[in-house]
């Protein structure tokens, strides 16, 4: 049988651009071939042995006029490619796929991995972006929720009716895990050697709260002397967030990677893992600290409640709440059995319902069920 041809669009790097490269790569080979179109954050390196043809244009996370020639150079590749399925991952991409893809003749999925309206904002920008999803859930075939809170907004948001959206989780590859080989020590990281690591990764932007990281990083340097501090990432908060650790004494006790093409080089080293988001999609952190066994605090909103539970694989405390996250933090310190139990369920928990194949699996169903 001839494969089935699969064009990924996405504009959005970080945690998409991590869950794609697992993706493509665990989807069947024999069966699928797949073609991405992406915007200059992603890396050809990362994708080379995986797909069949590579492209990069300028799209940029801002609504400007130059989206529109995006349109028209989109619908150019697709008809070239002729894809069997456009599968689109993120909003910007997801409203450049759909307007390009109009009168084509394939199907076209659409993953926001994370509504737009969900995000803080005032009321008519969160109205504006649902009246734009609402109106491009018309120009595809299929929806893919990566939570089941995420269905749960588009539908109270009215996006799209319920038989048009699939919710499939993200995932890691944990076998790729298992294979790395990582030969830098803590104080190739610039680690203290004796150090309790309390880390995050995430950008540093306000939807991660960084802020809330470093109100609580001063509490828990207080009480736990040999703490040090660590954030795999950068934003638009970055300066921000170095003048808050200087001026809460913590210079010494923290490092900020900047962006980082492979978190786990870093995250690896945490004693505790920490994701304090104000609202989250998915968070496919969470799997990653799931797979590394390491202990989570996090908050209780949106996606991540459906995710980990507390005190079953995980320590969750309320948004914005450092008192809260820095006793969490703490009293993990202070009960390694406690930490045990919780990063065990997780592995288990990891391995149950996060693992790439399984999702890889399900959206090889996806594709061949839309294209019968």
């Amino acid at each position: 049988m001839r494969k089935i041809r699969v064009l990924h669009i996405a504009q959005a790097a970080g945690g998409v651009d991590r869950f794609l490269r697992s993706l493509i790569k665990n989807l069947d080979k024999k069966k699928f071939e797949n073609i991405l179109i992406c915007s200059n954050d992603f890396s050809f390196d990362n994708y080379k042995d995986n797909v069949l043809e590579f492209y990069q244009l300028g799209m940029k996370r801002n609504v400007s006029l130059r989206d529109l020639g995006f349109v028209f150079k989109v619908r150019k590749l697709i008809k070239r490619i002729k894809p069997d399925i456009v599968y689109a991952h993120s909003s910007k991409a997801g409203v450049i796929a759909r307007i390009a893809d109009i009168g084509l003749k394939n199907k076209i999925i659409y993953n926001p991995h994370g509504w737009a309206f969900n995000m803080r904002g005032s009321r008519y920008k969160k109205l504006f972006y649902a009246f734009i999803e609402k109106v491009c859930s018309n120009l595809c075939d299929k929806i893919v929720c990566v939570s089941d809170s995420e269905k749960l907004s588009a539908l109270r948001w009215h996006i799209c009716r319920d038989s048009k959206i699939k919710v499939i989780y993200n995932g890691i590859d944990i076998d790729e895990y298992g294979k790395r080989i990582y030969r830098s020590s803590k104080l190739d990281l610039g680690i203290p050697e004796n150090a309790f690591v309390v880390g995050m990764v995430g950008r540093i932007a306000e939807q991660k709260a960084p802020d809330i990281f470093v109100k609580a990083a001063e509490i828990v340097k207080q009480r736990i002397p040999n703490a040090f501090f660590v954030i795999v990432g950068d934003g638009p908060l970055l300066y921000e967030i170095k003048e808050q650790i200087h001026n809460s004494n913590l210079d010494d006790s923290f490092l900020i990677t900047g962006w980082c093409s492979d978190p786990l080089e870093y995250s690896r080293f945490f004693d505790v893992s920490c994701l304090f988001s104000r609202w989250e999609a998915f968070g496919l952190v969470l799997a990653e600290y799931m797979m590394m066994k390491s202990p989570i605090v996090a908050t209780n909103v949106d996606a991540i409640p459906n995710l980990i539970k507390n005190n079953e694989n995980a320590l969750l405390i309320s948004e914005d709440d450092y008192k809260a996250s820095s006793e969490a933090i703490c009293k993990l310190h202070e009960n390694a059995n406690l930490v045990k139990l919780l990063t065990d369920h997780a592995y288990s928990d990891l391995l149950k319902k996060f693992d790439i194949k399984l999702v890889a699996k399900t959206h090889e169903t996806l594709f061949k069920n839309l294209i019968i």
